[in-house]
C-alpha cells in the first residue's frame, strides 16, 4: 500500500479541476497546468478532493500509485501557490542583475554570462547575491535554478560559487605546509 497514494489531494477553492480519461487538469490563479497519467492508475474526483487508485497488484501499478498522485498535487500547488527555489552567490565580485528576459551573471569568468529565462518562470535579483526562481512548473522551475547554478558550482574550499540557499557545502581544509 502506498501511504502517499492512499491519501485524496484537496482541491481549494478558486481552483476548478477537470478529469478526461487519463488526464487531469488544473485551472487557477497562477494558470492552467496538466498532466497525463498512465493506464495503470484510475484518477476519480469526488467532490472537491481527487482520489488516486492503482489497476492492479503490479508492481508497475504501485509505482504509479504514489507518483500520480504527487503530481495531481503539484498540479494544485502551481496554479495556487507557485513553486519557488532561492540560489545564493558567494564570492569577491560575483553579482547577478535582471535586465529585461535576460539574466546577467558575473562569475569571474572574463566575460560576462547571460543567461536567457525560458518562458513559465520568472527570475528575480533582490540583491546583488540573491537569485529568486519562480513558476507553476515544478520541474521547469529545478531545471532553470539547476542550470544556473551550473554556471559556477561552490567549491569546497572556501565555498565560492552559486549555491542554493538551503544547501551545506562540506567544507574541506587546505593544505598544510
Amino acid at each position: 500500500m502506498s501511504r502517499i497514494g492512499k491519501k485524496p489531494v484537496e482541491v481549494p477553492s478558486g481552483v476548478t479541476a477537470t478529469i478526461s480519461g487519463q488526464k487531469v487538469e488544473m485551472k487557477g490563479p497562477k494558470g492552467t497546468l496538466s498532466f497525463t497519467a498512465t493506464d495503470d492508475v484510475t484518477i476519480t474526483l469526488e467532490g472537491n478532493e481527487i482520489s488516486v487508485k492503482p489497476r492492479g497488484t503490479s508492481k508497475r501499478a504501485r509505482q504509479q500509485w504514489g507518483m500520480s498522485r504527487s503530481m495531481v498535487a503539484n498540479l494544485v500547488q502551481g496554479v495556487t501557490t507557485g513553486f519557488k527555489k532561492e540560489l545564493e552567490i558567494n564570492g569577491v565580485g560575483y553579482r547577478a542583475q535582471m535586465q529585461g528576459n535576460v539574466l546577467k551573471l558575473s562569475l569571474g569568468y572574463s566575460h560576462e554570462v547571460n543567461f536567457e529565462v525560458p518562458q513559465g518562470v520568472t527570475v528575480t535579483t533582490p540583491k546583488q547575491t540573491e537569485i529568486i526562481v519562480e513558476g507553476t512548473d515544478p520541474q521547469l522551475v529545478g531545471q532553470v535554478a539547476a542550470n544556473i547554478r551550473e554556471w559556477r558550482r561552490p567549491e569546497p574550499y572556501k565555498g565560492k560559487g552559486i549555491k542554493y540557499k538551503d544547501e551545506y557545502i562540506f567544507r574541506k581544509e587546505g593544505k598544510k605546509k
